[in-house]
């Protein structure tokens, strides 16, 4: 098996539009909740969600990338951006065979179907439906328009997983490059879901916590009072590049691809199982996959949503794998960005690698009062960033219908 490296990233989220500005926000701790200005919010359940502010396309996309895209693929074709940028690799001295990509988006162009619809209500049912419509509103057309500004020709699909999708795309990335499919693999997800249909729906099934006097401080992950999860939106992206394709060039290396794993829970459409079981099992095969022992996992990103069993059910999980280790930290980042969606493990495996590149370890703002069914003995990062050297990142994804999905990260020696 060929090992697999990080060489670049790239983010557009609602804590900043690049990875420094993004990494700094976070380790400071802050909230990237208040009120959705987006669409008028008032008859809705829930009225805010982390949401990029001040968005402004053509900073980044030329206008006929705006024009025929949906907002999904236009955070994905930043982000992408960003990270090719970042790793420097010189696409003219490649076979443009030797380079795929492999995107994840749990929605895809859901902001695309409900302007259309609308439109072709307001019309009186004539059909005027845009040229770019079925487009813009396929999922797999992140993934395609990568490649077509880029002129990359290897592999190139999408995953979908719900909320465990970016994990998904990361590991057969991962796959592929290791078993010499490929030399570097874009990857990463994106989501846009900040409009009335996806707020209106995950409201109704009172998934999103309701706190509108106080969105800052809406998402406690392990809270007693946490009342839901806060919708977010972006897109990260990673490079991940086969290790001595990387050496050869001289490429910085941020951190390894350890391993990966994925289960499912067979329990439930959107309730994950109250043991974690799957969850701890994925766990437990994407540390036998990077050939790792639980006492060599420094971090834990958790999936950590702020729901009231998902939150409970990954504790259990944790502690019923690695149990009372005062060594082993764990960290809730949606307190700060909100739940991206598909597009969720892309921007925390960001976080894991910054983790391992800073031996900074992020923190879970707003919780207070740490929910009796958490295990106590569990060491969860509350409030403010802390400093401890992170040689081994796990990040930890999950969504309906039962998908989980893990993938380890570890220091590049």
């Amino acid at each position: 098996m060929k090992r697999v490296v990080i060489t670049g990233m790239g983010v557009i989220a609602p804590l900043g539009d690049d990875v420094n500005s993004f990494w700094k926000n976070l380790i400071e701790g802050k909230s990237s909740a208040s009120l959705i200005t987006r669409f008028n919010p008032e008859k809705f359940r829930t009225q805010f969600a982390c949401q990029i502010e001040n968005y402004q396309p053509a900073k980044f996309l030329d206008k006929n990338e705006i024009k025929r895209s949906d907002l999904f693929t236009q955070y994905a074709l930043i982000a992408a951006g960003q990270a090719i940028e970042d790793a420097g690799f010189d696409v003219g001295k490649m076979s443009p065979f030797d380079i795929g990509i492999i995107w994840g988006s749990g929605q895809g162009g859901m902001e695309t179907f409900e302007m259309q619809v609308k439109e072709y209500t307001r019309s009186g049912f004539e059909p005027r439906f845009s040229p770019f419509f079925a487009t813009k509103l396929i999922a797999n057309m992140a993934a395609a328009s990568i490649s077509i500004k880029y002129g990359f020709m290897g592999i190139n699909y999408t995953t979908v997983s719900a909320c465990a999708t970016s994990n998904t795309a990361i590991m057969d990335a991962f796959n592929y490059i290791r078993l010499g499919k490929a030399k570097i693999i874009v990857t990463g997800g994106s989501e846009a879901p900040i409009i009335e249909s996806s707020i209106g729906g995950f409201s109704a099934m009172k998934a999103l916590s309701a706190r509108n006097e106080c969105p800052a401080s809406a998402s406690r992950p392990f809270d007693k009072q946490r009342d839901g999860f806060v919708m977010g939106e972006g897109a990260g992206a990673l490079i991940l590049e086969e290790y001595e394709h990387a050496k050869a060039r001289g490429a910085q290396i941020y951190a390894e691809v350890a391993g990966a794993a994925m289960t499912a829970d067979a329990y439930h459409m959107t309730t994950s199982h109250p043991d974690g079981l799957g969850a701890l099992q994925a766990m437990k095969f994407a540390l036998d996959d990077a050939g790792l022992k639980k006492e060599d996992v420094d971090y834990i990103n958790t999936h950590a949503t702020s729901t009231l069993v998902g939150d409970v059910s990954e504790a259990k999980a944790i502690y019923a794998l690695f149990g009372a280790r005062k060594d082993l930290y764990i960290s809730a980042t949606k307190s700060m960005t909100g739940h991206l969606l598909g597009a969720a493990g892309a921007v925390e495996a960001i976080i894991c690698i910054k983790s391992i590149t800073d031996n900074i370890i992020s923190p879970t703002i707003n919780t207070q009062d740490i929910d009796e069914e958490i295990p106590k003995e569990l060491q969860i990062i509350l409030k403010e960033s802390i400093s401890h050297e992170v040689k081994v990142a796990m990040s930890n994804g999950f969504g309906f219908g039962g998908h989980n999905a893990i993938v380890v990260f570890k220091k590049h020696l």
